[in-house]
């Protein structure tokens, strides 16, 4: 176990880092960022998850829907995500040029995030709710490792916004053909995960709804922060010289 006393952490910064049962302990804390995967989050004998979860809840009732059974919400929910990138794309071709392509904080620009939605289709909705083979879409955006390991993928691809979208709309049909015929007994099956040792490893055993779970909670989570930074890029561009 790694232990810090005594250390000056300002401004430090914790990228793609596993700090699970971590404890801090006579910390200070203030104007604190923590954005990713978080359960049982104990604040000063609190814990304040289910009060985050509620009010994202409330400030984005679409959650609700993503984590419905029933197929009438999750053609709801996808309907809903697909309007909100159609106003952040009409958004981003407003701003100044080159936007699309523009990262903030180390973060991936809108193009980067937009491919890597391209490959979470490719894993979780054709691998492992459709069960098939084929190979990703090579402007696909992996995450590094997989991206290296993967035949078919390009990661020094540099597609433009209008590329990235017209296979984002060939995909986003095959969901709406998708969902308008799924069953809840569909939902409920074991996802027809291939029997190889392709990404993602480890979905085997879980349910198609489980594995249509993952690709919209990540075009909603990479939808929210595209929007972050789409806002820090605008505040950037009306700042004073």
């Amino acid at each position: 176990m790694r232990r810090f006393q005594d250390e000056d952490l300002t401004g430090a910064e914790f990228r793609e880092c596993d700090l699970s049962r971590a404890r801090m302990v006579g910390v200070v804390m203030q104007g604190t960022e923590i954005d990713g995967l978080v359960t049982n989050l104990v604040v000063n004998g609190v814990e304040v998850m289910s009060y985050v979860e509620a009010e994202l809840d409330r400030r984005h009732p679409v959650r609700l829907l993503i984590r419905s059974d029933q197929p009438d919400d999750l053609r709801d929910a996808w309907q809903q995500l697909r309007d909100d990138w159609a106003r952040t794309t009409e958004r981003v071709r407003s701003m100044p040029e080159d936007s699309e392509h523009r990262g903030v904080d180390g973060e991936w620009s809108m193009v980067d995030t937009l491919r890597h939605l391209v490959f979470v289709h490719d894993s979780w909705f054709r691998r492992c709710v459709l069960g098939l083979t084929e190979p990703f879409t090579a402007m696909g955006l992996g995450p590094p490792l997989v991206s290296g390991q993967e035949d078919g993928l390009d990661p020094s691809a540099q597609p433009s916004l209008d590329e990235v979208l017209a296979v984002r709309v060939r995909q986003a049909s095959e969901i709406e053909t998708w969902l308008a015929e799924v069953t809840p007994d569909q939902l409920a099956k074991t996802a027809p995960v291939p029997d190889d040792d392709r990404w993602p490893p480890y979905a085997k055993g879980r349910t198609v709804r489980q594995c249509l779970g993952t690709v919209l909670n990540e075009e909603w989570e990479h939808h929210r922060f595209c929007k972050r930074d789409l806002d820090k890029l605008s505040r950037q561009g009306s700042s004073p010289g």
